[in-house]
This record gives C-alpha cells, structure tokens and sequence, in this order.
C-alpha cells in the first residue's frame, strides 16, 4: 500500500522546498487537534511526496506511534515516515486517532497537494474539494498553486478559492474584495459559505456586499436549475421517443394496439443483461464494450419475438383493435411470468461501462450524466435510422403502401403478410432498443414495461397517430413538460396535469399535432 502511495504521489509531482522530517511527522500524529492541524497546515505548504504519503497513510488509519516516535504500517510492519525504512515497532505502540475534524483537515490537505498535478483533473478535483472547506489558513497554499496554474478554467475556480477564503479575514478591505470577487460563482457550496459569513458579519458595508453577491449567485443557480430541468426533459423525452417508435409502426401505422410493446422492451432489457454476463465470464478484458455488442442482440431478440407474435396470433386480428388490445394484454402476463420463471422476480443489475459513466459539469450546479447524454444521442440516431427506413428503402415503401391501402398493394404483387411480419418485427425491434437504453437509467425487471406502456400510447396519440415528426415533438413536449410542473408541484401531480393537459387537448384536436392528409386520411 505505501509503495502504490508513493508511487501515485510521485505521478502528482508535488514541488517541494523540504522533505518530510521526524518533528514535523510527530507534530501532525501526536497531540490536540488544533496544534495537529496547524502542523499539518504548514507541512503541506511546504510538502514533498513523503508528506503527502504520510498523510494518506494517517487518512487511512495506517499510523502508530510509541512516546515521541511515528511509525507507518504496512503489512503489519512498521516504516519510518521520513526514510521509509523498515523500523522495529515497538509493543506499545498505538494506533493514531483522527477525529472526524482531523479526517476533514487530511483530505483538504491531499487535495491541496494535488493542487500540483501535471493531470488537469486531478487538480480540478482538488479545486472543487478546497472550494468545499477554504478558509484564512489554506491562503498560502492556494497562492502558491496559483502562482503555477497554467490553465485559465482551473485558475478561475482557484481565484473563487482564495476569495471564499478571505471571507473569514481579520481585514475588512479583504473581505469587501472577496465578496465582489465572489459574485461569479456559480457552486451551491459559495451560497452556503454566504450565508454562514452574513450571519457571522458584523460590519453593515460588508453584509450588504455579502447580501449583493448572495442574489447574484442566487441568480445563476436558478439558471442552472432552470437548465438542468430542460436537460432531465430532454432525456425524459428521448426515452419516450424510444419508446413509442416502435408503437408508431405497430399502432401508428398497422392499427394494431399492442399492449404487449412493454414486454418487448422488458425482452430488450434482459437481452442486454445476459450479454453483459457473457462478456463478464467470457471477455472481462472487453467488458467496456458489451454495450456495443447488446445494442444488436437486444433488437434482435425483441424483434424475433414480435415476429412470432404476429405469425402466431396478431396476423388473425388485423382490422379488430380491441380484440388485438386483449389478446396483447394477456400475451404481456405470459411474457412477464416467462421472465420470472427464467431470471427471478426480483429486478437484475446492469451496469454502466466506464465510458458512461460520471457526468459533466456546467453552470457549477448542474452535472449532465454521461449515461443520459449518450442515450439522447442514442434516441435520435435511432429516430434518424428508422425515418431513413421508412422513406427511403423499398421495404418502407412496401409498409407505406400495405397500411394505406392493402387491396391495391397486393394487387401489385406485394406479399402483404411477409410485410406485415416485417413492419412488426421492426416496431418490436425498436422496443428493445429502447430496453436496452433504459437498462443504463433504472432498474431490469419483470415489471419494466409497465411503467412506460402508458406514456408511449400518449406521445402517438398526441403526435399524430402514423406521424413520426408528431411522435418527436410530442415525446419532448411531454417530457420537458412534466419536469417543469414535477419541479413546481410534485411528481404525481404533474402526472396528474400532464394527462389533464393530453385529454383537453385530444378533445379540441382528435388528430394529434398533425394530422394525416389525403385521401387516406378521409377513409
């Protein structure tokens, strides 16, 4: 352990004026808590990668000491922290206690040693830890590592860490000056430091600064809640989207109301777990790109089976929407029952690549999850395939031309029923893209359907049923919609208001957002 330490401190490259020596190892180990942090204050000022590995080990509750000597342990051995030559440990020696304050202190100090990284975020790391606890005594540290930044992002956070620092300055001038330096921020941890020093502050000049800068931070956190609603709609709405593709196919364009679509994205979702278990007992080298390799399974899967539920029962209800409605409801309660008497009722875990995983943060407030951008990006690219399929390729052509007017397609030597299987086993197939999506956002299990089969007849319906552009602009609407209401009034209630909103609007315009022209539409 100490070996991976110094070596990963050496990777830091943490300039140093003077090595680690016994009396500063001693001062930070040994003693009260305040005598303690003022020792450990200056040695990481001035620290090398012997501090800083000394100091992880203490973090790590690694440290024993015996009268005025410091030991490190590891493997049960003991180590001088200075030379880091194996010692004899003594039989009395005892473990080194960090309160939670102490434990606070040393992971600000491993952050402020990684102030001089080569690796940009590893510093940016730091930056956002030292942001969370700066203070008077951290200012020549965050001087000297801003005498050395090189980047101008980095070197703005630092600025708005040496300013939330002097807030609690003995020098008013300073603390006006922090104040003003401290309107640009836009880190929920500057609000609160805000108002801990408005009611800490004694001077009128200085709370009203302090008041001034509080509602400009304010101002830009409520942008980025503002944005960061718009964002969650967004990826509302592309699961939606996902969603309800393969429904406009099978309902918007065949007529068929499949209550089965759930089940096929459920089908999607358990496609993708068991590829992600071949790949972690087969491939775990490549288990990063499972994903890849479940995209095509999981359209394969469901799009099988929905060609099977259309030879074997849905080919012999064309033209009767109710009696395809039952028929698919109680196709829906075996395929539920098959996934449990296969996998269990309890829900599977699929986890997310690396690549997917964390964020991106913006606006200092607002972290966009990678998981959630790369689906959007997803839904569309999805959206863009089968728009291309359905105008552009002689398939398409033949399901334009079977739903609009089935006689005369056959007529032309079109074989209906093989398109029929086809256009199905395309909307099924697009559902299980859409499992495979939201095995990255939420939990696999039987019930994964369910929660969605509802939404996604509404973004038809109120798209404009067989309308792909109808379907986009309705799943985004309704997503960015409920978010917005969910933040204001509660996530049931904007349920609640957003099938208000669908039935009112169904009823001054039964065709949707857009509605079918031609002859067609007249039939």
């Amino acid at each position: 352990m100490l070996k991976t330490i110094l070596l990963l401190l050496a990777m830091w490259g943490a300039t140093a004026s003077h090595a680690l020596t016994a009396d500063e190892a001693k001062a930070i180990a040994i003693g009260e808590a305040d005598a303690r942090i003022e020792a450990l204050t200056k040695a990481v000022i001035a620290g090398d990668d012997k501090t800083a590995a000394f100091i992880k080990a203490l973090s790590e509750d690694a440290v024993k000491s015996s009268g005025d000597k410091v030991f490190v342990i590891q493997d049960g051995k003991g180590f001088d922290p200075v030379t880091g030559a194996e010692v004899a440990l003594p039989a009395d020696a005892e473990d080194v206690i960090s309160n939670n304050r102490m434990r606070g202190e040393l992971d600000t100090a491993l952050a402020g040693l990684k102030l001089f990284s080569k690796d940009d975020k590893l510093r940016a790391e730091a930056v956002a830890i030292l942001q969370k606890d700066a203070d008077e005594s951290k200012l020549p540290l965050i001087e000297k590592a801003l005498a050395t930044e090189q980047n101008p992002a980095i070197k703005a956070q630092l600025e708005l860490v040496r300013a939330a620092a002097l807030l609690a300055s003995s020098d008013k001038a300073k603390r006006l000056d922090a104040a003003r330096v401290l309107t640009s921020s836009r880190s929920p941890a500057t609000k609160t430091l805000l108002l801990e020093r408005i009611a800490a502050e004694t001077e009128p000049d200085v709370k009203a600064a302090l008041a001034a800068s509080l509602r400009e931070v304010d101002a830009g956190l409520a942008w980025g809640d503002r944005f960061g609603a718009i964002f969650s709609g967004i990826s509302l709405g592309s699961i939606l989207l996902l969603v309800a593709l393969g429904l406009a196919i099978t309902y918007g364009l065949m007529g068929v109301i499949n209550m089965a679509h759930g089940e096929l994205m459920m089908i999607g979702a358990y496609a993708t777990y068991v590829v992600q278990g071949l790949f972690r007992q087969y491939a775990p080298g490549a288990f990063d790109w499972y994903l890849v390799a479940a995209v095509p399974v999981s359209f394969a899967a469901a799009a099988a089976m929905g060609a099977i539920l259309e030879r074997g029962v849905i080919r012999f209800l064309y033209g009767r929407p109710l009696e395809t409605l039952l028929a698919t409801w109680g196709i829906s309660l075996m395929l539920m029952q098959l996934v449990r008497s296969v996998f269990g009722a309890q829900n599977v875990g699929v986890e997310n690549p690396s690549w997917m995983s964390g964020g991106v943060v913006v606006m200092g407030n607002l972290q966009l999850p990678w998981n959630r951008i790369i689906i959007i990006g997803f839904a569309f690219a999805v959206l863009l395939g089968m728009g291309f399929l359905i105008s552009r390729t002689r398939l398409g052509l033949f399901v334009r031309g079977v739903t609009q007017n089935r006689p005369i397609a056959s007529c032309m030597g079109v074989n209906t029923a093989r398109v029929d299987t086809y256009a199905f086993a395309l909307g099924s197939g697009i559902a299980g893209l859409a499992g495979c999506a939201l095995s990255q956002i939420g939990n696999v299990g039987p019930d994964l359907g369910q929660a969605y089969i509802v939404d996604s007849f509404m973004v038809v319906v109120l798209g404009g049923v067989g309308q792909l552009a109808g379907t986009v602009y309705a799943a985004l609407g309704l997503g960015i919609l409920n978010k917005f209401i969910e933040g204001w009034a509660g996530a049931v209630l904007a349920k609640i208001a957003v099938l208000v909103l669908i039935v009112v609007f169904i009823q001054k315009r039964p065709q949707g957002l857009f509605a079918v022209k031609g002859r067609s539409a007249e039939a």
